[in-house]
C-alpha cells in the first residue's frame, strides 16, 4: 500500500518502488522502449530534472520511479505529487523544515499541466535556475514531471509559463502508446495475469490463440493501463471470453473461419479449418518465443519471410511494427 508522507498535503505521498521488471519495460523488444531504457541508464545518476511524455496509461509514473530506482537517491523517499489537487502551499507541506530529509528525495510532479498559473510562478522560483551564485535552493529534490498534454501548445497559448517548461525539461522522454508497440503485448498480457493471479491466490490462466488474437488486433486507446486491468478481469472472472467481450472485434468470426463456412461444401470447410488451425499455431508458437518472429520462424520449420508473409495473410502483421 502506499503510505502518506509526513507533513503531505495536496494529493502527495511516498510511493512504494516496483521492481525491475515492472510493466513498461517487461522483456520489451520494441526499439524505442529499449531505446528509453538506456536513456534512463545514463541520465539516473545526475540531477537533471527529467520531463516525461506521453497518452494516458502509457506508464508514466513507472518510468519515473525506474529513474528514482537508477539514481543514487534510490534509499530516498519518491514522493508523488498529483498537480491537478495541489493547494497554494503545497511547496510547505513534505518539504518544509520539519522534513529536511526529503530534500534528497525524487519529487514526482504528476500531470505538471495541470498546474495552476499561481502555483506555476511557486514551483518556477523554488526550483535553481543554475547560477551558480545563488543561494541553495528552497527545493532540493530531483525533479521528474510527466504529463499527457501537449506542453508546446500549452505554452504558444499562454496556459504553461515558458521558463517553467526550460527548467523542468532537462532531458524529455516520450513514450510510445501500446498500439506502436504491439509485439510486447503477449509478454505484458503474461506479467498481468501471473500478477493477479499470486494476489488472488489464484491459477494463472493461459491465454487462447483467440484470445491474444484480440488482443493483439485492439487499438488500446487505455494503452498499457487497459490492458493491465483487461488481465486483471480474465483473473477474476475466470473466464476469458467474458473478460475481453468489450474489446473492440473481440469474439467475432474470422474471415474464412469454420463459423462463416457452415452450409458450404465439405472442401471449403477443410480449408477454413486448416487456416484457422494454422493462424492458432502461428500465433501459440509467437506467444511462446515471446513475439520473436526469427525464433518462431525456427520452430515452425519455415523461413523468416515466410513467417511476415503469413503473418499478413491473417491479419496480424501490424504486432511488430
Amino acid at each position: 500500500m502506499e503510505s502518506q508522507a509526513p507533513g503531505s498535503m495536496g494529493g502527495s505521498y511516498t510511493a512504494p518502488l516496483p521492481s525491475n521488471g515492472d510493466h513498461p519495460f517487461v522483456c520489451s523488444s520494441n526499439p524505442a522502449m529499449v531505446a528509453l531504457e538506456r536513456t534512463m541508464a545514463d541520465i539516473a545518476a545526475t540531477d537533471m530534472p527529467v520531463l516525461v511524455m506521453g497518452e494516458s496509461g502509457t506508464g508514466k509514473g513507472a518510468i519515473a520511479h525506474r529513474i528514482h530506482q537508477l539514481s543514487q537517491r534510490r534509499r530516498q523517499p519518491f514522493v508523488k505529487m498529483n498537480c491537478a489537487a495541489l493547494s497554494g502551499d503545497f511547496l510547505n507541506g513534505p518539504f518544509n523544515n520539519g522534513n529536511a530529509h526529503l530534500h534528497e528525495a525524487t519529487l514526482f510532479l504528476d500531470e505538471i499541466g495541470e498546474l495552476s498559473a499561481s502555483l506555476q510562478m511557486k514551483l518556477l522560483y523554488a526550483l535553481p535556475d543554475g547560477d551558480l551564485e545563488e543561494e541553495a535552493p528552497r527545493l532540493g529534490a530531483r525533479i521528474i514531471s510527466a504529463t499527457r498534454c501537449n506542453l508546446e501548445k500549452e505554452m504558444k497559448q499562454g496556459r504553461f509559463r515558458e521558463d517553467l517548461y526550460y527548467r523542468l525539461s532537462g532531458v524529455c522522454l516520450r513514450l510510445p502508446v501500446l498500439r506502436q508497440r504491439k509485439e510486447d503485448i503477449p509478454a505484458l498480457a503474461e506479467h498481468f495475469l501471473a500478477r493477479y493471479a499470486a494476489q488472488l491466490s489464484r491459477r494463472k490462466p493461459e491465454l487462447t490463440a483467440r484470445a491474444l488474437q484480440s488482443l493483439l488486433e485492439h487499438s488500446w486507446p487505455g494503452n498499457i493501463r487497459e490492458l493491465e486491468h483487461a488481465m486483471q478481469k480474465i483473473v477474476a472472472l475466470g473466464d476469458e471470453r467474458m473478460a475481453l467481450s468489450d474489446l473492440r472485434g473481440a469474439w467475432t468470426p474470422q474471415a474464412g473461419s469454420g463459423a462463416e463456412a457452415e452450409g458450404t461444401s465439405l472442401k471449403a470447410a477443410a480449408r477454413a479449418a486448416s487456416r484457422q488451425a494454422e493462424r492458432e499455431l502461428i500465433l501459440k508458437v509467437l506467444s511462446r518465443n515471446r513475439w520473436n518472429r526469427k525464433r518462431a520462424a525456427q520452430e515452425l520449420q519455415i523461413s523468416y519471410k515466410a513467417l511476415l508473409y503469413k503473418l499478413k495473410q491473417i491479419g496480424v502483421d501490424s504486432a511488430g511494427s
